[in-house]
């Protein structure tokens, strides 16, 4: 049976699809095309991204010297530096700068929501309130953040309007947008005036100067840190970088990365104490003169020195709390923060955050919703490989699991080096290329088990395969068995050896015949790798030893053809991606370059052919009109271009789609769990293919993951692109 908490989350996931989907799709589908529309108009957009992850790598390396040189510089300047081991310390320390105050006041802070400090003062009978719109409105519904940088996105307009009309019983009722703005900045203007204390966050600290940044879109945070006569800063250790100049990327990049803005509204820069005078409201037509400041900076560990020391989790320090990563997830983009998130942070980067301050557990609860599309990798501005820490996190998630009596049952059937508590579902999964090779010896009988309610029934319950997807079609005849009995004779010495993937070998060997034949045609000669599986499920399902030793493999067998200055294809995109990323982290490196540098995709390889002057005997498409989805991993590795122009070249009229993902992301579109979320996805992009040439378009898709999806949502058939060419 699948367990209970499995079944809370997927209810809880359908619940938030349809009270916030639609607010958090709209809000973050318009930053990140904004994202693209701001930073195209960088010539240096990617000199950038490497100069900010240069300054992070650096600045953590030296984090504690860096920590030092801030304490004396603000405290020379007559200012506070605390180092809060943990979230209990900081708010000790912060309760007693507080005191006696009745109010304080907060400009927003992800960091001040991870250790709790709202709660903490209510306790001890402080008012604070939230000056932050988004943050304030919250504040006000007794919910939390759903977005790293714009916390209320999963509320609408008129959401808000009816939460503030039930709440404060304006007269009369509050409408438009307008309305509401000013009636909430009037609301906090009084509430930041009549404050004791001021507390913002920092997005940068200098430690040159002691400086400290703070990137927002509203005028709060400077008057929550310039009004009150006391302010405090709560920062992340990881939050100092080593010189102001040290500022100019990141300024450039957050506003574009986060809200897709060439700037934000306002990126304040405070050397504190600050020595403008404290302001008195009650004589407003009087000078201001003198008035003593106290300021404190709190700077958290709460985990970090740990994370700095962890090579797997080191990277998630260099993270700038931008949202990107959260933006650019379509599975992020349908159900909002309170589904992909923690007890703190949400979207991509998440799970390194929470597994490093709050533990595995709070990751867990969430880590399944990243399917390792890599979208997030190209938005994010400082180029932390996101999914490479959730793959991590979910070995750890692995690792700790509790093996149960009928996972032990099968363990022996699948070798591997992994755990015994690694779930069934996860093994399966892993191991797919193994199923599929014992199912094709009985593929008819296979195929038909697999439309029995009573196989999918077992299936739903031992696995979590939804019974509503349909299962992959074993074919008797696979890729290797019709390569091995045509009567065209085999190449003794091939210039190509071309890799089928598992679905390709097993399912659909059509395409893996269009792509031989289609080499062939441009005058290749080709050879079929002896490798299994590259290790991409296993990886998927947080298996790295497995999956290394699939790497290992791999590796092995295809070293005698890179001697031989052989060129190794792919027609699957999940693949090569596999091989020309991950591989990076799984084998030695010069054995990862050799075989990321002699690698690559079917189409192109075509293309080289054609441009040097060989278009060989491939069909030509007469103008036909094509619509195609590209991989998400293609468009990572910007591999898609080379399709897009072999069809052109070919004749074909191709309009390609702008959707991240298709939502099927290998298993993910599988499991019950997740099967409406995926099919959500999934129904944008068909609205899209619909809107760009109608239904009866030929549609084009390079993954095995997409062609799935959109054969599902679609209800037509979808092949690759090499298969129109021969």
């Amino acid at each position: 049976m699948p367990d209970v908490s499995r079944q809370t989350k997927a209810t809880e996931i359908r619940r938030l699809m349809e009270t916030e989907g639609a607010a958090v799709a709209e809000n973050t589908q318009a930053f990140n095309a904004g994202r693209y529309a701001s930073v195209d108009g960088l010539d240096d957009y990617e000199e950038l991204k490497q100069w900010a992850r240069d300054i992070k790598e650096d600045a953590i390396e030296r984090l504690p010297q860096l920590i030092e040189e801030v304490r004396r510089q603000i405290e020379e300047r007559g200012g506070s530096v605390y180092l809060a081991e943990d979230a209990v310390d900081a708010n000790r320390y912060i309760a007693d700068v507080v005191g006696e105050a009745d109010r304080l006041v907060k400009s927003k802070s992800m960091t001040s929501e991870e250790i709790g400090i709202n709660e903490f003062l209510e306790r001890r009978g402080v008012e604070v309130i939230e000056t932050d719109l988004g943050e304030w409105v919250l504040q006000v519904a007794e919910e939390a953040p759903s977005h790293i940088v714009a916390p209320a996105i999963h509320k609408s307009r008129a959401a808000i309007a009816d939460l503030f009309n039930q709440h404060f019983d304006p007269d009369p009722p509050l409408e438009t947008a307008k309305e509401l703005t000013r009636f909430a900045r009037k609301q906090l203007g009084r509430c930041i005036q009549e404050a004791d204390v001021g507390m913002t966050g920092a997005n940068f600290i200098t430690a040159d100067t002691g400086t400290i940044a703070l990137v927002t879109s509203e005028g709060n945070a400077r008057k929550t840190a310039l009004v009150p006569s006391t302010h405090i800063a709560v920062a992340g250790i990881e939050k100092i970088i080593p010189r102001v100049e040290d500022l100019q990327p990141f300024a450039e990049l957050i506003g574009r990365s986060g809200t897709g803005q060439d700037l934000t509204s306002y990126f304040s820069l405070l050397t504190p104490p600050v020595p403008s005078p404290v302001p008195n409201f009650d004589r407003p037509d009087e000078p201001m003169e003198g008035g003593e400041r106290e300021f404190h900076l709190v700077l958290l560990d709460n985990g970090r020195t740990d994370m700095r020391e962890d090579p797997q989790l080191r990277e998630t320090l260099y993270c700038i709390r931008c949202g990107a990563c959260a933006n650019s997830c379509v599975n992020f983009q349908q159900v909002g923060g309170h589904a992909f998130g923690g007890e703190t942070y949400s979207g991509g980067i998440a799970t390194g955050w929470e597994a490093g301050v709050h533990g595995l557990e709070s990751a867990a609860s969430f880590n399944d919703l990243c399917t390792g599309c890599t979208r997030c990798m190209n938005a994010c501005p400082v180029n932390i490989d996101i999914p490479w820490i959730n793959v991590v996190i979910r070995d750890r998630i692995n690792r700790e699991e509790a093996p149960n009596a009928i996972e032990g049952l099968v363990d022996g059937l699948w070798p591997d080096a992994e755990p015994d508590g690694v779930s069934l579902a996860r093994k399966v999964i892993a191991h797919v290329d193994t199923l599929a090779r014992w199912g094709a010896r009985i593929a008819p009988i296979a195929r038909w088990l697999a439309r029995r309610r009573p196989v999918r029934w077992l299936l739903e319950r031992a696995v979590g395969i939804d019974p509503r997807r349909d299962l992959p079609r074993l074919q008797s005849t696979t890729l290797r068995s019709w390569f091995q009995d045509r009567p065209r004779p085999s190449v003794e010495d091939p210039d190509v050896i071309f890799v089928p993937d598992t679905y390709t070998n097993y399912v659909w060997p059509e395409r893996g015949q269009a792509a031989i034949r289609a080499l062939e045609a441009v005058g290749c000669g080709v050879g079929l790798a002896d490798v299994g599986d590259v290790g991409r499920p296993a990886l998927s399902q947080g298996m790295i030893s497995t999956a290394t030793a699939r790497a290992e493999a791999v590796s092995a067998a295809l070293a005698p053809h890179l001697e031989a200055g052989r060129r190794v294809v792919f027609v699957e995109p999940t693949d090569l991606a596999m091989v020309q990323g991950e591989y990076q982290k799984l084998l030695p490196t010069a054995e990862a370059d050799r075989l990321a540098d002699a690698s690559l995709d079917v189409m192109s390889v075509l293309q080289n052919q054609w441009t040097e002057g060989d278009s060989g005997k491939l069909r030509t498409g007469g103008g036909r009109k094509l619509i195609y989805h590209s991989h998400c991993q293609q468009r990572t590795y910007g591999l898609q271009s080379s399709t897009v122009e072999v069809l052109e070249h070919f004749g074909y009229n191709v309009a390609t789609t702008s959707a991240e993902c298709c939502g099927m992301a290998g298993s993910f579109g599988y499991k019950s769990d997740y099967y409406e979320l995926s099919m959500r996805v999934g129904e944008a992009l068909r609205d899209e293919v619909v809107s760009l040439a109608g239904e009866e378009a030929t549609v084009v898709a390079s993954g095995i993951s997409c062609r799935e999806q959109l054969e599902a949502v679609l209800d037509r058939s979808v092949v690759h692109p090499v298969q129109l060419l021969v």
